[in-house]
């Protein structure tokens, strides 16, 4: 099955990945870095699919060789597929893969509020970690048909709003599980608080400044050991998007990419593979099963 070869594929990454110190409370306040330039777009591909299910993408995982990937849906459906690439490395075709559903630990599907899947992570060792909102909570399993565990729940996951809360879920080098809310608590300059569940519990190392009018939609960890989370702003005639990078203590703020009004489309999953001096970001859309959005599919290349 692919999915086993991408799980060997994503732990051939987590070894390139740098150890972090443990991370203290707080965040950066100070005005990001900006390297937009340094961004440099490889293509984009609209991935379509016969499939009533198909579409409403949430969230993306990428093998460390660009190849085999798993994406999530907002109903509970991961689809698998590999990309076909040209010499330059551009999307040119998706072979199409196996469609999974999301179970119930009695084997049936889930169903509204339950049914609200938002963000994934990999595990080197192929344990999936999906976030959900609706009822907010985090659940794992053993690859994408595995049986599912709940994970223990922070106070706060109850207080975030139903269709707000966890949207963003990455792996970090030690094999902690951070996760991101798409509005914090509070006032709207209020930071977006970084959960880490490590252990049986989770804490709050960091946050990350709130910067404008964005919101969290994705996040993962690359090959470098740095944080990259991937941000929206609807504006009722289409998005804009932005990835913002940080090392893994909330510090060194970097915005990499931001994008004019209406260039992607609904950007909710995001990426990082490759390797040291070759990474790359993967990003996918949302079309909310809309006839007028895209299933975009946009890739980049990424400064050191």
């Amino acid at each position: 099955m692919r999915h086993v070869l991408l799980a060997a594929l994503l732990a051939a990454a987590s070894t390139l990945s740098a150890q972090p110190q443990d991370a203290l409370s707080g965040s950066t306040d100070t005005a990001p870095t900006r390297v937009d330039a340094g961004v440099e777009l490889l293509g984009m591909f609209i991935w379509r699919r016969s499939d009533d299910h198909f579409g409403g993408f949430s969230a993306i995982e990428v093998a460390a060789d660009g190849g085999d990937f798993i994406a999530l849906t907002d109903r509970t459906f991961m689809f698998e597929g590999r990309f076909l690439r040209d010499a330059a490395g551009a999307i040119v075709g998706i072979e199409d893969g196996p469609r999974h559903r999301l179970l119930d630990v009695d084997g049936n599907p889930l169903r509204r509020p339950r049914a609200d899947s938002e963000g994934l992570a990999v595990a080197p060792d192929g344990t999936f970690y999906i976030a959900f909102e609706g009822l907010t909570r985090v659940r794992r399993q053993m690859g994408v048909d595995g049986e599912p565990v709940l994970l223990p729940s922070h106070p706060d996951f109850e207080r975030l709003r139903s269709n707000e809360s966890l949207e963003a879920l990455a792996i970090g080098p030690d094999g902690a599980l951070y996760a991101i809310p798409e509005r914090p608590l509070g006032p709207s300059d209020t930071p977006f608080p970084v959960y880490r569940f490590r252990g049986e519990e989770w804490d709050i190392p960091f946050t990350l400044p709130r910067r404008g009018r964005f919101l969290v939609t994705g996040a993962d960890i690359g090959p470098d050991g740095r944080i990259y989370v991937l941000e929206r702003d609807f504006l009722g005639l289409g998005f804009r998007s932005r990835v913002r990078r940080f090392a893994l203590d909330g510090s060194d703020e970097v915005v990499l990419l931001e994008t004019p009004l209406g260039l992607l489309d609904n950007m909710e999953g995001i990426s990082i593979w490759g390797e040291a001096g070759d990474l790359r970001m993967t990003l996918i859309a949302d079309n909310n099963f809309n006839p007028f959005q895209r299933n975009l599919i946009a890739e980049y290349l990424l400064p050191d």
